[in-house]
């Protein structure tokens, strides 16, 4: 049976900001699709105990406000999300997500931040398997022109969806998990790849996007926020190095 028939889990958060390092979780959402197709969710709304900008929050709608007065305090949801997607990892069931570097990075900072062991301190190893339809798409579609946020691909992938709800961190979710099996379709040969190998291919994929993307914006005069080679985590400090890899 190949994994795409399995269950997998969903994992995507809006935050302060668009820095994995400093920025703050304000909600997060954890939906396990089974393999008869119905999902079971979780959502959580916190206090990241800072300000949160204007500009964030006409991204998501949270105010500073409502997540003081709703939101539940960083360290008991961080723990809650912690536990639920290493519950999945160590069951063998992928985490999905769209940009998952940003996600994955993000937890892991906050975890540190409030003193609580990290996804990979819980797993004993790195955090693997993890699925990302952007990734894979940047990939498989290396020379399409355009954009590949969210919205573009599941308009590509012919995902239904709603545009208003994205940006909420369920809606996202479900999206992302929809646009998983969107791809295997316009690629039929992940279906037959297993989950390590997979996670493997588009670590090397990742890697090489981020080298040549980067390039590309050093030579621009772009010296910040250059993409960071290691995925589905980022390094503390990153050694950019050329390899080579294919899916597939």
């Amino acid at each position: 049976m190949s994994w795409l028939d399995g269950t997998m889990v969903g994992f995507d958060t809006e935050t302060t900001g668009v820095s994995p390092q400093h920025d703050r979780i304000i909600t997060a959402a954890v939906i396990t699709r089974t393999p008869g197709g119905e999902d079971s969710s979780r959502t959580w709304l916190i206090d990241p105990g800072v300000e949160i900008p204007a500009r964030s929050t006409e991204v998501h709608g949270i105010t500073t406000e409502q997540a003081r007065a709703q939101g539940a305090q960083p360290s008991v949801a961080l723990d809650e999300i912690a536990e639920a997607l290493v519950a999945a990892l160590r069951e063998g069931h992928p985490i999905v997500a769209f940009n998952a570097q940003y996600d994955l990075t993000i937890i892991e900072h906050e975890l540190v931040r409030h003193g609580l062991p990290t996804l990979a301190d819980r797993l004993g190893r790195e955090v693997r398997p993890v699925v990302d339809p952007l990734v894979l798409d940047r990939h498989l579609d290396r020379y399409r022109k355009g954009k590949r946020k969210l919205i573009d691909l599941c308009t590509l992938y012919a995902v239904p969806v709603v545009a208003d709800d994205l940006h909420a961190a369920d809606a996202d979710v479900t999206a992302t998990l929809d646009l998983v099996g969107a791809l295997a379709k316009a690629f039929p040969a992940m279906r037959n790849v297993d989950l390590d190998a997979l996670h493997d291919q588009q670590a090397s994929a990742h890697h090489d996007w981020a080298v040549r993307f980067g390039a590309f914006l050093k030579s621009k005069g772009e010296t910040h926020d250059l993409p960071d080679p290691t995925w589905p985590v980022a390094a503390p400090a990153a050694e950019v190095e050329e390899t080579a890899g294919s899916l597939f």
